[in-house]
């Protein structure tokens, strides 16, 4: 088992940065996968980013290629997500996730372990 527990979510005005934190206990995190997914109101969740075991490879949703960044400290346990140049159309529950395949990495089904989400939305 795998516990993931986000953080950092909260209210930004547009145009300004949040940086979500997801931090694992229960097994060896650099064994697992690791995708960023949010979900709006009255929509599906979707697909954020996502990182590879070690940290060196990471994947972008077009929506927020160059605005977002993922990274994965394997002696901290924790996936951080940097988020720039905030939209309101970024807003809704974001989510932390992980699994030991790497593809197919856009498939929230695909994953084994889920956080709680973190909140954040963006004002105009």
């Amino acid at each position: 088992q795998v516990q993931l527990v986000e953080s950092g979510g909260g209210l930004v005005q547009a145009g300004g940065s949040l940086r979500l934190s997801c931090t694992a206990s229960g097994r060896t995190f650099i064994n697992y996968v690791m995708g960023w997914f949010r979900q709006a109101p009255g929509k599906d969740r979707e697909f954020v980013g996502g990182i590879n075991r070690s940290g060196g490879s990471t994947y972008y949703a077009d929506s927020v290629k160059g605005r977002f960044t993922i990274s994965k400290d394997n002696a901290k346990n924790t996936v951080y997500l940097q988020m720039n140049s905030l939209k309101p159309e970024d807003t809704g529950v974001y989510y932390c996730a992980a699994k030991t395949a790497l593809l197919p990495l856009q498939s929230a089904p695909s994953y084994d372990y889920w956080g709680q989400g973190t909140q954040v939305t963006v004002s105009s």
